[in-house]
C-alpha cells in the first residue's frame, strides 16, 4: 500500500477494552456481593461513555463518572468508583494486535490516536512490543473523538506524508475520517452494521491479522 503512516485508534483496537471493562465490573460484583450481567453493563457503559465524551474533562474522569451512572442503573452502591480507571492499565492487548504491529513497523510509521489521558495510555503502551512514532491524546487536544482534535492534530504532524487510519469504532473513527477525507480502514471486530450505510470505509477487516495482509497484499479481506 502507498502509505507512509498507519495510525490506530488503542481501546477496541488494539486493547480488548471489553474484556477489561466487563472484568472491572465482574470483581466488583464478586466482592460486593451483586450479580453480573456482562451484556447489560457493557451496553450501559458504551451509552453513559458517550454522553460524557460530549464535554472535555480528563478520562479518569469521565469513567469514574460512567462508573458511578452504570451502577446507579444496576442498583450497585459503592464506596469507591473509580475502579475502571484504576484497572485499565491491565487491559491487554488481543491475541492478533502485538503480531500485526510487528509485522506493519517493518514497512510503515505507526501511530495512536486516542481518547485517553497521557499517564494511562503510557501504561497501556507497555503492553505493545514495538513503538510508535506519533501519539495523540484526548488530552494533548482537549476533545474527544468524534471531535476532530486528534485528527486535525495527526495531520499536522503527519504533514504532506500519505496516511491511513485504522480503527474499531465507526461512529468515533470511520465517520470522521469520512468526513475529513482521510482514508480509513474498519476493523470490525464484531461485525457491527455501519451507523450510516452512506459511508463507506476504504477497507473492512475482522481483526488486525487480516488488516495486515491487506495492507501488505497478500490477502483481500472484506466482511
Amino acid at each position: 500500500m502507498n502509505y507512509d503512516w498507519i495510525t490506530f485508534d488503542c481501546y477496541g483496537t488494539l486493547i480488548d477494552w471489553e474484556t477489561g471493562i466487563a472484568g472491572a465490573f465482574e470483581k466488583v460484583a464478586r466482592t460486593s456481593g451483586y450479580s453480573f450481567d456482562r451484556p447489560r453493563i457493557l451496553t450501559l457503559y458504551k451509552q453513559h461513555e458517550m454522553t460524557e465524551e460530549l464535554g472535555w474533562s480528563k478520562y479518569r474522569e469521565v469513567l469514574t463518572r460512567v462508573a458511578y451512572k452504570v451502577c446507579g442503573e444496576l442498583g450497585w452502591k459503592l464506596s469507591d468508583y473509580e475502579f475502571i480507571a484504576d484497572s485499565l492499565p491491565r487491559w491487554r492487548p488481543f491475541m492478533d494486535t502485538n503480531p500485526a504491529l510487528e509485522r506493519l513497523s517493518k514497512k510503515f510509521k505507526l501511530g495512536i490516536l486516542s481518547n485517553v489521558d497521557n499517564n494511562l495510555l503510557d501504561l497501556t503502551r507497555r503492553h505493545f512490543t514495538i513503538p510508535f512514532q506519533l501519539i495523540v491524546t484526548a488530552e494533548q487536544v482537549r476533545s474527544y473523538k468524534p471531535d476532530p482534535g486528534h485528527f486535525r492534530e495527526a495531520r499536522k504532524k503527519i504533514g504532506s506524508e500519505r496516511w491511513l487510519h485504522a480503527a474499531q469504532s465507526f461512529y468515533h473513527d470511520v465517520m470522521p475520517c469520512s468526513r475529513l477525507a482521510i482514508d480509513a480502514a474498519w476493523i470490525n471486530r464484531n461485525q457491527e452494521v455501519p451507523k450510516d450505510p452512506k459511508i463507506v470505509p476504504l477497507h473492512v477487516a475482522r481483526d488486525l491479522n487480516a488488516f495486515a495482509n491487506w495492507v501488505e497484499g497478500t490477502e483481500i479481506d472484506r466482511i
